[in-house]
């Protein structure tokens, strides 16, 4: 196994070979500079993200090499002191600020969470003689209990406009010791960012805090390591059959951009194959983990890990042979730390190819002709930690059109305190200690671009003729096809018990068969968001009551929840959007769209996910229907690699 050296993913300001670069460290120092020129940055102001304001997609669409380039990023910048936050645009070629938005988090909502708040935190909680007095009743030193800063939602009209965070307490036995495994269930404090002050306690309940270690990393507790496993080995003797150059990926008739930022951490762009484009940007644009525990200290438990701590800029440097196996090449990526300064994630985005079993395979019964062949796939991937949790994203495109997106679940879940007898809400892991139940749901966001920009959508579906004079037999079906026309048509739910799927197709552009070509998306159908329609977090998350929105395009509307989703009330992004009811099929011939799929885990947790969870899956497909005019991969060449002697 091998690693190619990353190559570069950008340029210095004004000498950008493209408008989708990936930003470099001398524009986010560049950026700085305008902003402190400008007066913006003051003692106690902070960076809550920076990254690369993309031009609109005409622009980008219509450029061509040597087209002057217009490096713009966005940054929201937290006045820690209380004083107005803001978000602006600053023109790094230009040295130039476009926009700044002073923000009103009493009715915008708050900007996300930061490392600098991380860190006080624990400070700030062990000030309040009612925490540390809570700690002592049961027996627990305070000083060695560590503090999970955690999002505060929007429950409580007077702390509008407060910059809040809830925080529960872990007891750690000692520096080695996994905190996780001694939740101090039945008590929560309530903390002011701003004033740095408790504004309240709760203490429910004395639970009895679990003692059993949950180290995974403790030879002395998990046991010898097994010595049957023999080493498998990925070789490609005479190399990838892909290559980068910049942040453009070729690899077998694909074509496509990758970039990256903290909040949605993997973007792709311009997706296309044989010359003509698929998809014009893809990502996973928020998420949100929503918990099920009622408990007076837990009701409150919902996690947007994208909005609220922009997850991406805590992606991992990855290892070869541990996170990647085979012949690998690593890109590196810069995201702005709280100060605003550059800071570069070696080996955050891994790229290599994969075998995936067989392609197509026959043998005939008259001809005799005997032939196999393997799939493969090209694999762009990254990982990110938050809290207790890591992610894997995985982006595939594979030979036969399909694009695929995956994502892995991994880390520690989330625990609790168990009273003796009490399983509603939660699994039994250990002796005390509960894993709530809990979801994970993912908001997809596909700007399509099937054969050009003017997309319709359509949902389809198998249905069951009645018996009668046309099936009278009762074993017919057909397809259904429906069009959907407007936005208030377009937000709808999976039903795999018809098969349902929804196919972007372009009305303008048909195959052989005067149809016209598409690309169908193929939705799992896991649950949505459980929680009820009353319930804050589904107002908040209100994406992830469907598995399908479409919008028409618009290049403002980015982010399902809203642009600031840390304590925002509800109702922003995507119920916002679609409330216009705007045309999605111009006179038939389709409109500039893009979809929003909502995908995910309904998790109750099983003993087997403690002390460290096993990877589990959540995605979907995007399969060519009628985009190609028969099987595309004909012209795959049998194996020639010295194991198939067919």
């Amino acid at each position: 196994m091998t690693a190619t050296a990353p190559t570069s993913t950008g340029v210095a300001p004004g000498a950008a070979t493209h408008p989708l670069d990936m930003a470099t460290p001398e524009e986010f120092r560049t950026v700085r500079e305008v902003l402190a020129d400008a007066g913006l940055l003051g003692e106690a102001v902070r960076y809550c993200f920076a990254g690369l304001e993309e031009p609109d997609k005409a622009t980008v669409l219509a450029y061509t090499d040597g087209d002057p380039i217009d490096r713009r990023f966005r940054v929201l910048l937290l006045d820690m002191s209380g004083a107005a936050s803001r978000d602006v645009v600053v023109s790094a070629t230009r040295r130039e600020i476009d926009a700044a938005v002073e923000l009103d988090p009493a009715t915008s909502g708050q900007l996300p969470i930061i490392d600098a708040e991380f860190d006080i935190i624990e400070g700030i909680v062990n000030t309040s003689d009612e925490w540390r007095d809570a700690l002592r009743r049961r027996g627990i030193d305070p000083d060695k209990v560590r503090a999970v800063p955690l999002s505060a939602g929007a429950y409580y009209p007077e702390e509008v406009g407060h910059r809040m965070a809830r925080v529960l307490g872990f007891r750690q036995d000692h520096e080695k010791d996994s905190p996780w495994a001694h939740p101090v269930d039945g008590l929560v404090a309530y903390i002011d960012l701003t004033r740095q002050e408790v504004t309240r306690v709760i203490d429910h309940a004395e639970i009895p805090v679990p003692d059993e270690p949950g180290n995974f990393d403790d030879p002395e507790q998990v046991g010898p390591q097994r010595t049957t496993l023999k080493p498998i080995e990925i070789t490609q003797p005479e190399g990838v059959s892909f290559t980068v150059e910049g942040n453009r990926l070729r690899w077998e008739g694909w074509d496509l951009r990758i970039g990256f930022n903290e909040r949605e951490g993997l973007t792709l762009h311009q997706i296309g194959i044989h010359g003509r484009p698929v998809i014009y940007r893809a990502s996973i644009a928020e998420m949100v983990v929503p918990y099920g525990d009622p408990s007076p200290v837990r009701f409150w438990q919902n996690y947007f890990d994208a909005g609220e701590y922009m997850f991406a800029r805590y992606a991992n440097s990855l290892e070869l042979g541990c996170d990647c196996l085979g012949e690998i090449h690593y890109m590196d990526v810069v995201v702005a730390d709280d100060l605003g300064e550059p800071r570069t994630i070696t080996n955050a985005i891994c790229l290599h190819e994969e075998d995936y079993g067989v392609l197509w395979k026959h043998t005939d019964l008259f001809t005799n002709a005997q032939e196999t062949r393997r799939q493969r796939r090209m694999v762009v991937s990254f990982f990110t930690t938050i809290g207790n949790y890591d992610y894997g994203f995985y982006w595939y495109l594979y030979l036969d059109g399909s694009i695929e997106c995956e994502a892995k679940l991994t880390g520690i879940p989330f625990t609790s305190g168990m009273p003796s007898g009490e399983h509603r809400f939660a699994t039994e892991a250990a002796p005390g200690l509960g894993l709530p139940f809990h979801q994970h749901l993912f908001s997809a966001r596909l700007d399509m671009t099937v054969d050009g920009t003017a997309n319709a959508v359509e949902e389809v579906e198998a249905v069951p003729l009645p018996v009668g004079e046309e099936n009278p037999w009762g074993n017919a079906f057909v397809e259904s096809r429906t069009r959907l026309t407007r936005e208030s048509e377009a937000s709808r739910l999976a039903n795999p018990a018809s098969n349902r799927s929804w196919q972007v197709v372009n009305p303008g552009s048909t195959n052989r068969f005067g149809r016209p070509v598409g690309y169908a998306l193929l939705a799992e159908g896991r649950p949505t968001l459980l929680s009820d329609p009353t319930a804050v977090v589904s107002g908040r998350a209100a994406f992830a009551t469907r598995h399908l929105w479409v919008t028409a395009y618009d290049a403002h509307e980015r982010y399902p929840a809203g642009a600031y989703v840390n304590q925002h009330p509800g109702g922003a992004g995507l119920p916002e959007w679609t409330a216009a009811d705007r045309s999605l099929d111009e006179g038939g011939q389709g409109a500039d769209v893009v979809l929003w799929h909502t995908f995910g885990l309904t998790h109750v947790p099983r003993p087997e996910d403690w002390p460290i969870m096993p990877v589990d899956y959540a995605g979907f497909r995007l399969m060519p229907v009628g985009f190609f005019d028969r099987n595309p991969t004909l012209d795959v060449p049998p194996s020639s690699n010295g194991h198939c002697h067919s």
